[in-house]
């Protein structure tokens, strides 16, 4: 039971802790709103990391498998990145002061932007509908209620420290930016939203590709 607690620990650390939308809207709102609005982004994205996982813990995974909801989520997901790339570009235009209090509606954006990221990302979607195979890895062949209850408290657990732990780094190093500092971080999160939205899309091509070939290569068979 504590393997199984702690490879879900692990692999929330990772997951969570890889460079992605949500790192980079961490970053974009910390500049900003300092400690506060950088935890809002994150604890959102666990909010999005809970839906999916009790999707998956409740036997919706092999549903979400399928291309008729991936393809609308992983769309949805291409055009928030895009409208947060514009978004990020235009701010970094608009004066601010770094050292302003974050306001609550700040707060409530930020926590809304991270909550869009997690949900609208393909990649969680593959993620908790394989869960099967990382119970296996671990010695679970036939995985019960508790085991899964204890897999998502580990990976919860651990998602929950890191998501202190990164919004305290990104208050850290950006509490006393200057304003050109601030400015140029603006527009590099912006163009990793866009790289990221244009990778994203590329994946959505070739697996709407991979399910258009299947049905050819039956088709052949049968005429055949």
């Amino acid at each position: 039971m504590l393997t199984l607690f702690l490879t879900a620990a692990a692999l929330g650390l990772i997951f969570n802790a890889a460079p992605g939308a949500v790192f980079a809207e961490t970053v974009r709102e910390g500049v900003r709103g300092g400690f506060r609005s950088a935890l809002a982004v994150q604890i959102g994205s666990l909010v999005g990391d809970a839906t999916w996982a009790i999707l998956g813990l409740a036997g919706v995974g092999l549903l979400l498998q399928m291309q008729a909801l991936q393809l609308p989520i992983g769309i949805a997901g291409v055009a928030y990145l895009l409208w947060l790339s514009w978004d990020s570009w235009s701010a970094a235009s608009q004066e601010f002061s770094v050292e302003d209090v974050a306001a609550p509606t700040n707060t409530r954006r930020a926590l809304r932007a991270g909550i869009l990221l997690s949900i609208t990302n393909p990649q969680n979607v593959a993620y908790w509908a394989a869960l099967g195979s990382a119970m296996g890895a671990v010695g679970v062949v036939d995985p019960g209620f508790g085991d899964y209850g204890l897999f998502f408290a580990g990976f919860m657990a651990s998602s929950l420290l890191w998501s202190f732990v990164c919004a305290g780094i990104v208050d850290r190093v950006f509490r006393n930016a200057g304003q050109r500092w601030v400015k140029l971080t603006y527009r590099l999160c912006a163009i990793a939203f866009l790289l990221l939205a244009l990778s994203s899309l590329k994946g959505l091509v070739q697996s709407v590709g991979q399910g258009a070939g299947k049905p050819a290569v039956q088709t052949s068979v049968i005429d055949r």
